[in-house]
């Protein structure tokens, strides 16, 4: 009976543990992001969400395209579409959510939470930017076609 490393089954099939790991951070990025444009769509409404964007001194009409952004980039993200891209405009999206809880302190526990946890997903996400997507990914599918 012969048997195979997993070292050289990954290298049989091309997926290596890049490819892996970058398809959890895709997964868990793409559904945060999902799940906070749905919050925005759904919960808080567009308007409660431009209503509080407008209490923070931001244009309440940003609350359509960061909706937008957020559904369309967690979406991209699972599916692995412009990776790089999607993931450091992303990145961005998250860096000026922290700005409103920088004054709140650094745990998400705080009162108007504090700048923990958006800071966490910005660097997570400039990270997969960085990474890229891997081979599991819709992008990469296409290109082998």
């Amino acid at each position: 009976m012969q048997t195979t490393s997993s070292a050289e089954a990954s290298a049989s099939t091309g997926i290596a543990g890049h490819d892996i790991a970058t398809l959890l951070l895709r997964l868990a990025l793409g559904t945060m992001f999902i799940a906070h444009g749905l919050t925005k769509l759904l919960v808080w409404t567009l308007a409660g969400t431009g209503a509080f964007f407008a209490s923070i001194g931001l244009p309440a009409w940003m609350a359509w395209p960061i909706t937008g952004l957020e559904l369309v980039g967690g979406a991209l993200l699972i599916l692995g579409v412009r990776v790089r891209w999607v993931a450091l405009i992303l990145a961005f999206e998250l860096i000026g959510a922290s700005v409103p809880h920088l004054a709140n302190g650094w745990m998400f526990t705080a009162p108007d939470g504090g700048w923990e946890y958006p800071v966490f997903l910005a660097v997570t996400a400039l990270a997969l930017s960085l990474l890229d997507g891997g081979r599991l990914t819709l992008s990469h599918l296409v290109k082998q076609r």
